[in-house]
């Protein structure tokens, strides 16, 4: 997956924000928007979409694109590159396969030291047992 050629693919909004930044934050618009067409995107392939919609299905929106907000900083230029980052880490992390668990038997020694100290357990147990008169 090529990160560049991905980020051509983002969408950004630029947004009033709220929160600190005093009367300035009235006419600046320093929070941005990230939006993503994942259906319609050239670099993922079809593996790669199938993936990402049955992982991320509840940050999608009805149109399958995915929406990221960030109004961190008062600066719009560091809030984009902020978002960025989140989404490409989302994306990385959410692209991983997991790795398929191999069954296996447990061995002849874990079997016989299971047996052992169940056997431990219950003369333990046993021997708390009021006496028989």
């Amino acid at each position: 997956m090529n990160i560049a050629e991905l980020t051509k693919e983002l969408n950004f909004k630029a947004i009033r924000s709220s929160g600190a930044g005093g009367q300035h934050v009235n006419k600046v618009s320093s929070k941005i928007e990230l939006s993503f067409d994942i259906k319609n995107s050239n670099i993922l392939s079809s593996k790669e979409k199938e993936l990402l919609h049955k992982k991320l299905a509840n940050k999608l929106t009805k149109n399958h694109f995915l929406i990221l907000f960030c109004d961190e900083t008062r600066s719009q230029h560091r809030n984009k590159e902020l978002v960025i980052k989140r989404f490409i880490d989302l994306i990385k992390i959410n692209l991983i396969r997991p790795k398929k668990r191999i069954l296996t038997k447990p061995s002849k020694s874990s079997i016989k030291k299971s047996i052992e100290n169940k056997k431990r357990k219950s003369i333990k147990k046993l021997l708390r047992k009021k006496p028989k008169i």
